[in-house]
Formats: structure tokens, C-alpha cells, sequence
């Protein structure tokens, strides 16, 4: 077995370590980005949640996906060690995806639960190994950081295809069986390289000859249970967002305070460090919640709104949303690396504060992209629900959105084990990612607050004529959000399953309909009405004779379209105002930094 000077002081740029680890974090991310990718879509058309809902859910859930890595570290640290966190990680990950796949509708929250807790344990202490292969001081590390953080792209890029494109055409639950066989792979790769770690990674309450070996084992066991334990309270979480907005307001503080206590154990130098250390973390906080509307409402918003053709290619808008960002980051990230190489042999390289706030600049930028796009609606296809605009330049923004994050997150990980002692150091990850469970949380509400496209009671009251009726319909959403027109859908289970194309029921295009195989209407649109609360309408007979038929009423996709790009401009605004902010104060944050680069 390597000592831990034989591991720290490899040959050339990477230990060979590096490489197992970047495997075994690729599996994993494959697994996680493949669920997150799908996890929207799949809410609103498999859940039949309204946009709004489906937003809000997806910020819990990502939310308290990084809120349980502040646990997992915790418990790393002062008892499990990290390689026994990160093989119970894997584990509930992969039970946590096959219990989703055996039934998509009825097991979606406890399933959910279960990959929370697994993700909890695996993500921040993998992090915290990578960190351990370097002596302080050594200037490989940023280097080994970014591979690594290559891996984690290249398992979110395949997965945010494979799961959603996989699941979208032969079922959701596919989606999710497909991202447990990948955990599987990971904890097996992991399982078979871990030897090569040495003694990095074991229990830190372990004596070198081993005589306290049973009272180990059984604090051991205690986190086992008390992590199964934590799985019906988190199943209640996020199935009420009112317990969710309790636990966001309950978390953080109680985190500070931790913080603050391990403070005053340590020495004026670590204070200062651990100050810097937190002014990156509240700031990291506003870019994820920026950042994290890739997986809430732009995915929404690829779905309703994205053309589906990319430099003369047609590709589904989603696997643009769902990998882009990935794909850019392999593809640039040297090149970003190598710029900063360039730059500091000129002595003109950015500090570490500088980058962060270039990372907001080009995050506000990016948003200012998206809501551009508004001046590039191609078509309106079926009946007054979607307006299409540019693929390429919602992929354009990606790719700027990208170059944002390059000069954040790869070097938010490798600041936060250089600005903390070591006993910290699993510690301070699960607070990093604990500002992004916070950037998650915010990130669900403030699509949500996009994508309040109302949810509406539709009710319906018979008139003298037999196909004419009175639709009366109010706005229930917790929020109201004035909409002056509105679509009422007339539709029918055989609609939901079939499908078929939408055509004009009369010359002035102000209602539509679907027909199945046999030349039936199974699905009808009054287009355009004004949204004044009711409208008396004339209904198919083939339609008002059905036992099927569901009325839905929502705003037209002109105002629904503009509540997107309007809000991506707010958001824009917003990055740009932190980006000057953090530039402005960074001498401040330097000096508390002390010696760290």
C-alpha cells in the first residue's frame, strides 16, 4: 500500500488516482444529470403538474439534493471516512433509480428520496479525495480539479442525452433505469481502484493498531440507520413545499452557526481564510440560482418554444438543453485552462475573485441571449400553445452561460479545500454545495415565478342548445398573474394517447382540432379567447357525446412566451449587478485570503 507522500508526490501533471476517481465521478454524474435532465419534462407531462408546480418541485428536490452533501460531509469527516460515504452514496443512488423506474407515477417522491440521501454521501466526499491527493502549495492542483471536473461533464453530457432521449421515446421509466445501471457501474469502478488510495479516505476515528474497531463499527451503523431514518422526512419535504420553505430557513442558519463555532477553535489566519472561503459561498448562491434554470424552466422552455432545427440538423431542443453546457465545458475547458496559463506568465492572470465575478458577467450575458431570442420567432405551431424561435441561439447562450461557469465552479471546488484547514475539509465541500442546494431552491422559484402560466379551474354549464355551453374558468394558483388572452382545451384520454396532427376547425383559425385513424375529433382548441373568466362556445357533437373529455384553460403562447424572455432579462440584469459587485470588492477578499491563490 502507498503512503500518503508516495500518492502527493507523483511524476507529471496528474496522479494516477486522479483518473479512477474521474471515472467513478463520471458514472455518477451520468446517473444524477440523466434524472435531472428528464426530471421537469417528466413532472409536466407524466405527473401532470402545471409549469409553475413542476418548477418549484424541481428546486426542492435539486435543493435538497445539495443540502444532504453538507450532511454527508459532515459525517465523512467525523465518522465514516470517505470511501465507506461514498460506497453507501452509490448504493441508495442505485436503489433510489430502479425504485423510480417500477413505477414512475406512484413512486416518484420516495424514490427521489432515496437518491437524495445516496447523492448526500457520494458527491461532496469524491471532491474531498481529489483534494487529498495534493501537498498544500502544489499549483497541480487547479490542473487536477479541471479534470475532474471533465469527468463530471462528460457523464452529465451522455446522460442529459441518453436518459431523456430514451425515456421520451419509449418511457420515462427507462429514463431511470438507465441511470441506475450507470451508478452501478460507478460503485464498481470505485469498489476495484480503492486500494490505490492508500490510507486516504478511511474512518478518522480509527487508531492505528485498530483497538477501538467495535465502538467504530457501531457509530458506523448509527449513520446507516440514521440516513434510512432521514428518507420518510425527506419524502415529506418535498412532497409540501411549505415544510421545504421551513427547512431552507432552518438549514442555512443552523449551518453559519456550525461554521462560526468551528471558528473560534481555530487560529486568526483560518479565520481569515474561512471568511474568504464564505464570501465565495454567498455569492455562489446567486449564480447557481441563475445558473440551475437549465433544468427547470429552460427546459420548459426548449420543450414548448425551440425550433428543432440546429445548423440544418434536426436535433430535439432538450438534448441541446440537457448537454450543451456539458459539451462546451470538454470542449473549452483546456482552452480556458491554457488562457490562464498565457496570462499568468504575463503576470496579467484575473485573481481568483476577479473570475468569479467574470463568471457572472458572462452568466448576465447569456441570459440577455435568451431573452433576444424573442427576435427570432419562426412559426407558431398547434393551435395558439407553442411559438418557436432559434435553436441557435439558445445554444449560443449556452455556450457563453458556459464560459460563466468555467471561471466559477471548477475553481470554487479547488479554493474551498485551499481555504480550509484539513479537519474542515469535507466540512467546507458540503457547504459549497450547500449554497447550491440554496441556488437550487432559489433557482425552482424563480422559474416558477417565469412559468406562472396559471392553474385554472375550467367548469362547464349546458345551454338550451345541446352543443352549446357556458365555460367558466378562475385562476387557483397560490399567485396571480394577469394573462389578457387564454386557450380553452377541449381534450380526451384517446387525445393524451394518440396524439395526431392539429388542424384549423374553421376559415378564421380561432379554433382547432386533433382527429385519430378513424377520422374521429378526439381533441379540440377555442384559440385566443380574452381572458375575462367565461365564454359561451358551440362544441362538437363528437366531442360533448364523449366520457372522457377534460376541459384545461392557459394562457396563449405569446404571453406565456414573453413571461420567459422578459424574466431571463431580469435575471441577466441581476448576474451582471453581482459581477460588478465581487469585482469591486475583490483587494477586500484577496487580503483576507492571505497566501492562497
Amino acid at each position: 500500500m502507498q503512503t500518503i507522500e508516495e500518492i502527493r508526490s507523483f511524476k507529471g501533471k496528474y496522479p494516477k488516482q486522479l483518473w479512477y476517481l474521474f471515472l467513478a465521478e463520471m458514472w455518477e454524474r451520468f446517473c444524477f444529470y440523466g434524472m435531472r435532465g428528464v426530471l421537469t419534462v417528466f413532472m409536466v407531462e407524466k405527473l401532470a403538474m402545471s409549469d409553475e408546480m413542476a418548477n418549484e418541485k424541481y428546486g426542492a428536490i435539486q435543493a435538497f439534493v445539495y443540502a444532504m452533501t453538507f450532511v454527508g460531509g459532515l459525517f465523512a469527516d467525523k465518522i465514516l471516512g470517505f470511501r465507506k460515504s461514498i460506497f453507501w452514496g452509490s448504493f441508495l443512488m442505485i436503489i433510489g433509480s430502479f425504485t423510480i423506474a417500477a413505477s414512475p407515477s406512484e413512486l416518484f417522491y420516495i424514490g427521489t428520496s432515496i437518491s437524495i440521501v445516496g447523492t448526500g454521501f457520494f458527491k461532496p466526499n469524491i471532491s474531498g479525495v481529489v483534494g487529498l491527493l495534493y501537498n498544500d502549495g502544489d499549483n497541480r492542483r487547479d490542473a487536477g480539479f479541471s479534470l475532474f471536473y471533465s469527468g463530471i461533464n462528460i457523464g452529465a453530457f451522455l446522460g442529459g442525452i441518453l436518459c431523456f432521449g430514451i425515456g421520451d421515446v419509449y418511457g420515462w421509466h427507462w429514463a431511470f433505469i438507465l441511470s441506475g445501471f450507470a451508478m452501478m457501474i460507478g460503485m464498481l469502478v470505485f469498489g476495484l481502484t480503492r486500494n490505490s488510495l492508500g490510507p486516504l479516505g478511511f474512518s478518522p476515528l480509527m487508531k492505528e493498531d485498530k483497538s477501538n474497531k467495535k465502538s467504530v463499527m457501531t457509530s458506523e451503523l448509527l449513520v446507516y440507520i440514521g440516513s434510512l431514518i432521514s428518507i420518510p422526512f425527506i419524502l415529506l419535504l418535498i412532497s409540501n413545499s411549505d415544510y421545504t420553505k421551513a427547512f431552507m430557513f432552518i438549514v442555512g442558519p443552523a449551518a453559519v452557526c456550525f461554521i462560526i463555532y468551528e471558528m473560534m477553535r481555530s487560529t486568526r489566519d483560518e479565520v481569515k481564510k474561512l471568511m474568504a472561503a464564505m464570501i465565495f459561498i454567498v455569492f455562489s448562491i446567486f449564480f447557481w440560482a441563475f445558473f440551475e434554470q437549465s433544468g427547470g424552466s429552460l427546459a420548459l422552455f426548449a420543450r414548448n418554444h425551440m425550433s428543432d432545427k440546429l445548423f440544418g440538423l434536426n436535433i430535439d431542443p432538450n438534448f441541446v438543453n440537457n448537454s450543451s453546457n456539458s459539451l462546451f465545458v470538454i470542449l473549452i475547458s483546456p482552452l480556458v485552462g491554457l488562457l490562464w496559463l498565457w496570462l499568468s506568465k504575463r503576470k496579467a492572470e484575473p485573481n481568483t475573485v476577479v473570475k468569479f465575478g467574470l463568471g457572472f458577467l458572462f452568466l448576465g450575458l447569456a441570459f440577455y441571449l435568451l431573452f433576444y431570442d424573442k427576435n427570432f420567432i419562426q412559426t407558431i405551431t398547434k393551435p395558439g400553445m407553442e411559438i418557436i424561435t432559434s435553436l441557435g441561439i439558445f445554444t449560443l447562450a449556452y455556450f457563453v452561460m458556459t464560459l460563466g461557469e468555467l471561471c466559477l465552479s471548477p475553481i470554487g471546488l479547488s479554493i474551498m479545500t485551499k481555504l480550509s484547514p484539513k479537519r474542515m475539509f469535507g466540512i467546507m465541500m458540503g457547504m459549497w454545495f450547500l449554497a447550491s442546494a440554496y441556488g437550487q431552491y432559489f433557482a425552482g422559484l424563480l422559474g416558477a415565478d417565469m412559468a406562472k402560466t396559471g392553474m385554472y379551474e375550467v367548469k362547464s354549464e349546458s345551454m338550451s342548445n345541446e352543443l352549446t355551453s357556458n365555460y367558466i374558468w378562475s385562476d387557483t394558483s397560490s399567485v396571480k398573474i394577469q394573462y389578457d388572452h387564454i386557450n380553452l382545451h377541449v381534450n380526451t384520454d384517446e387525445a393524451d394517447s394518440v396524439g395526431g396532427d392539429w388542424i384549423k376547425a374553421n376559415d378564421a383559425g380561432s379554433a382547432y382540432l386533433q382527429k385519430n385513424s378513424n377520422g374521429d375529433t378526439i381533441s379540440w382548441v377555442f384559440a385566443n379567447l380574452t381572458n375575462d373568466g367565461n365564454e359561451t362556445l358551440v362544441l362538437p357533437s363528437a366531442l360533448k357525446s364523449r366520457g372522457d373529455v377534460r376541459l384545461a384553460a392557459q394562457p396563449v403562447a405569446e404571453e406565456r412566451f414573453e413571461a420567459y424572455t422578459n424574466g431571463y432579462k431580469q435575471l441577466g440584469i441581476y448576474a451582471m449587478v453581482c459581477g460588478l459587485v465581487l469585482i469591486a470588492i475583490s483587494p477586500l477578499v484577496r487580503k483576507l485570503m492571505g497566501d492562497v491563490k
